[in-house]
C-alpha cells in the first residue's frame, strides 16, 4: 500500500467511525459504539481487545499482504496488466522501468529486471547464472513471503562466475547435490527472486539481455536428470490487487496466511489473531461484526498505520535531510520486530540488505522543509571526491511524494545515476550539482536536470554494493559517508 492510499485509508476509517458512532471524529468511537451497539455479534474477544489484536494485525500482516497481492498480479492473474509470468518460469524485462510501472511502490529504474515467482512445494529448484563480465554487477535477491531476504547470489555474494544454486522450500530436509554451490531455504513455500542486471548506458541493453538470457531456473529432478515427483496441487488462489489491499486487508491476510508457516516465534501470535477470525483457512468477515467491534477494527488499523508512519519517519538516522538506516535484511535481522518490517515494506518492499545496497531517502530539505516541485527548485551538489562511495554502482531516483511511483517527464529521465556521469557537467572546483525542479533549468543545465513532479518529491538514493573501508555509508546511520543536504535554489519563500 503506497502513501496516498494509506492517507485514502485514514479518511475512510476515521469517516467510517464517525457514521458508526454519530459522534465527531476527536470522540473515543470505541466505547459509544459499544454502548450503542444492539446487533448480534460473532464471538470475538472485547471490544478493546479486539482493538489491541487488530492493530497488531495489521502491523504484522502488512508486509505479507503486500507481497500476496504482488505475487497475484505478477505470477496468478493474468489479465492484471502487471502479469509477467507463471510460477518457476523467468521473466526477462529487457528495459528498465517507467512511470507505467506500479505494483511496486519505489521500483528500481537503474538495472533491468529478471523476476521469478518460486514455487516450492513439488521439490527445490535450481538456479544457474551464466558467468558476468567483471566490470558488470548483477545479484539475485531471493525473498519468501515473510519478506526476509533469506540469501543472495551475484557480484557482492558469490562472485560473477558461472554457478549452480539450490533453493528449497521450509520443510525440505537433505543434502547438496553434486554440482550445486549453495543451498537457499525459503521459510515460505512461494517466494519471489529478483534479479538485477547493470545497464551500463543505453546502447549497453543487448549485452544485458545476453546476462538475462544465461539466468536459468529449473527443478531439482530436471537438473539430475532424474524422475519428476508428483506435481504439487492447483490452488485456488484468493483474488488480490496492490489497489485492493485497503479495502479488502483482512481478507488477504486470510489468503496470505495459508502460505506462511507458523513458527515459534509467531505461534503466540497467529493464537492472537486467530481469536478475532484472522488466519488461515478463516474468512474474516467486517460485516458481521458488531457495531463496537467494527469501530474498534477500524481504528486499529489507523493507529497500526500511524504507527507504520512514524517508524519511517523516525526510525533511522537524520543525515543532512535524508534517512539513512537499513530496514531489510533476514529472519534474524528483524528478530521479530513486526514494526521494522512493516515500515520496510511500506518505505519500498523487496529493498536489499544494507551490505548488498544502502537506501537513504528524503523528502525534506537539508533544514527540514517539504520537498514540492510545485513550489520550488532545489539542487544537490557533491563536493569533489565525494561522490557516494561503491563497489558498484550508484543512483538518486525521483519519485512522486503521494504515491512513490515514478513520474512522467518531458526527458523519460527517472534517474540520475553513476554511469551517467561522463555526459554531465561538474562545477569549477570538481563539485557535481544535480537540479531538482519541474521544469528544464535551461540546456546548458539540463544534463544535470533530475525531473520533479508538480507536487511532493520523494528522493531515493541507491548505493550498489557498497564499499566498506572508509570513506563508507556503512554501517548504516553511523558512516563516515553522508549524503549532502538538498538546497533550496530559487530564493522563494
Amino acid at each position: 500500500m503506497n502513501p496516498a492510499s494509506l492517507r485514502c485509508f485514514s479518511t475512510a476509517i476515521i469517516t467510517t467511525a464517525v457514521v458508526l458512532t454519530g459522534f465527531e471524529a476527536a470522540a473515543d468511537p470505541i466505547t459509544p459504539a459499544g454502548a450503542a451497539d444492539t446487533q448480534p455479534a460473532l464471538p470475538a474477544p472485547g471490544i478493546e481487545e479486539t482493538k489491541a489484536i487488530a492493530e497488531e494485525a495489521f502491523i504484522y500482516g502488512l508486509p505479507l499482504v503486500m507481497n500476496y497481492a504482488v505475487m497475484n498480479e505478477y505470477a496468478v492473474d493474468k489479465n492484471s496488466g502487471q502479469y509477467k509470468a507463471p510460477f518457476n518460469t523467468i521473466f526477462n524485462e529487457a528495459r528498465v522501468f517507467t512511470y507505467k510501472d506500479t505494483a511496486i511502490v519505489t521500483p528500481n529504474s537503474d538495472t533491468p529486471y529478471s523476476m521469478l515467482w518460486l514455487d516450492l512445494r513439488a521439490e527445490p529448484i535450481v538456479l544457474s547464472v551464466p558467468a558476468v563480465e567483471k566490470d558488470r554487477y548483477y545479484s539475485v535477491q531471493l525473498t519468501d513471503g515473510n519478506t526476509y531476504n533469506y540469501g543472495y547470489i551475484g557480484s557482492r555474494a558469490t562472485g560473477n562466475e558461472a554457478g549452480n544454486f539450490l533453493v528449497v522450500g521450509p520443510d525440505w530436509k537433505g543434502e547438496k547435490p553434486p554440482g550445486i554451490k549453495q543451498v537457499f531455504q525459503s521459510s515460505t513455500p512461494f517466494a519471489i527472486t529478483i534479479f538485477r542486471t547493470q545497464l551500463l548506458n543505453p546502447a549497453d541493453m543487448p549485452n544485458v539481455v545476453k546476462v538475462q538470457q544465461g539466468y536459468q531456473a529449473q527443478p531439482l529432478s530436471a537438473f539430475l536428470k532424474q524422475p519428476a515427483p508428483p506435481a504439487a496441487p492447483a490452488i485456488d488462489f484468493v483474488p488480490a490487487t496492490t489497489k485492493g489491499i485497503k479495502d479488502n486487508f483482512f481478507a488477504y491476510l486470510d489468503a496470505a496466511l495459508e502460505f506462511v508457516p507458523e513458527t515459534p516465534g509467531t505461534k503466540d501470535l497467529r493464537a492472537r489473531l486467530a481469536r478475532i477470525g484472522v488466519g488461515p483457512g478463516k474468512a474474516f468477515s467486517f460485516q458481521d461484526l458488531s457495531l463496537g467491534h467494527k469501530a474498534a477494527v477500524l481504528l486499529a488499523m489507523k493507529e497500526g498505520e500511524d504507527k507504520v508512519a512514524k517508524y519511517l519517519a523516525n526510525g533511522m538516522k537524520d543525515i543532512n535531510g535524508w534517512k539513512v538506516g537499513s530496514l531489510f535484511g533476514d529472519a534474524a535481522f528483524f528478530n521479530g520486530d513486526w514494526l521494522k518490517r512493516a515500515a520496510a515494506a511500506q518505505g519500498g518492499i523487496y529493498g536489499n540488505d544494507g551490505i548488498e545496497a544502502m537506501y537513504p531517502l528524503t523528502r525534506a530539505t537539508a533544514t527540514g522543509e517539504p520537498l514540492d516541485g510545485s513550489k520550488h527548485n532545489y539542487t544537490l551538489t557533491f563536493p569533489a571526491g565525494h561522490l557516494p562511495p561503491v563497489n558498484a554502482f550508484w543512483s538518486v531516483t525521483m519519485y512522486d511524494g503521494k504515491t512513490q511511483f515514478l513520474i512522467e517527464n518531458p526527458i523519460n529521465r527517472y534517474l540520475i545515476n553513476s554511469p551517467m556521469l561522463p555526459g554531465m557537467k561538474t562545477n569549477a572546483d570538481g563539485s557535481l550539482t544535480l537540479y531538482i525542479q519541474k521544469d528544464s533549468p535551461g540546456p546548458d543545465k539540463e544534463s544535470n536536470w533530475l525531473p520533479a513532479p508538480d507536487g511532493p518529491i520523494y528522493l531515493v538514493m541507491r548505493l550498489y554494493w557498497p564499499k566498506t573501508e572508509a570513506p563508507s555509508i556503512l554501517p548504516p546511520g553511523s558512516g563516515t559517508w553522508q549524503p549532502p543536504g538538498i538546497e533550496q535554489a530559487d530564493g522563494k519563500p
